[in-house]
């Protein structure tokens, strides 16, 4: 796997290596008394990103460090990791820059920071791989001018998710009332291993109709995507209205519903 771990994502000027930055909380080190809480990123929500887009998302935490140590002496920020342990992750992401802090006392400020996902760079390095989609670890990193660190794993967890399309087409338009209608469409998601969007294969996927004076979807049915992802059945005619396609989604790609297609029923 390729790991997005500079660190320069939190020690501004020192561009290390996330594995490279010591674990240990030896003495001497004047960021081992810092710890972090109530890390929230994206506001808790699931992160989605495209083929090529970089998304860039918030987050807010809390910094707490002994009065001997002063805010202003080190860098800090969240991150997003995977594997058992954060000191040594098979795959990490920070931010570009350090978080932003306010102190509220002598020992305990209030932070923000900002995460990139990038599908696609020309930085191998800054990648997302299609099997880093779905649950991530949330933890964080302080880090002073002399490289000492201090890690901290296991604050929450957090879904990174493919962004995932549906399409509808249902026909003849117009049809006879009581005639069959056929309804296509298709389920793709993002690839972020060649930056295209491809079939979701073998997903169940709910056949929905609302009424022309509606404002509600009814499901009528369940459709299996197939091996390109895409979607075909038929139903019967019955009134003016739209149908679409729903995925519920799952761990590594998220919820989508189609725009309705209208059918005039005569």
């Amino acid at each position: 796997m390729r790991i997005r771990a500079t660190v320069a994502a939190v020690t501004g000027a020192l561009a290390l290596s996330a594995l490279a930055v010591p674990a240990a909380q030896a003495a001497g080190n004047p960021v081992s008394g810092v710890t972090f809480s109530n890390v929230v990123i994206n506001s808790g929500k699931n992160i989605v990103v495209g083929v090529s887009a970089t998304v860039t998302v918030g987050a807010t935490y809390t910094v707490t460090h002994p009065s001997s140590v002063s805010l202003s002496s080190f860098d800090n920020g969240p991150m997003l990791y995977r594997g058992t342990s954060v000191t040594s992750p098979t795959d990490a992401i920070f931010g570009d820059d350090p978080g932003t802090c306010t102190a509220v006392s002598s020992t305990v400020a209030n932070c923000t920071a900002k995460i990139q996902f990038r599908p696609a760079s020309s930085d191998d390095t800054l990648d997302l791989y299609d099997a880093q989609a779905g649950a991530w670890k949330v933890g964080a990193l302080a880090v002073d001018g002399s490289d000492n660190a201090k890690w901290q794993g296991d604050l929450g967890t957090q879904n990174v998710q493919r962004l995932s399309k549906l399409t509808v087409d249902a026909a003849p338009e117009p049809v006879k009332k009581g005639k069959t209608v056929t309804v296509t469409g298709a389920l793709t998601r993002a690839n972020w291993d060649n930056g295209k969007y491809q079939g979701y294969t073998g997903q169940s996927v709910k056949l929905q109709f609302r009424k022309a004076d509606s404002t509600t979807y009814t499901t009528l049915k369940t459709v299996t995507t197939d091996s390109s992802g895409k979607l075909s059945t038929t139903t019967t005619a019955t009134a003016d209205g739209y149908f679409r396609y729903s995925f519920a989604g799952t761990s590594t790609t998220p919820a989508v519903s189609a725009a309705g297609d209208y059918v005039d029923v005569q």
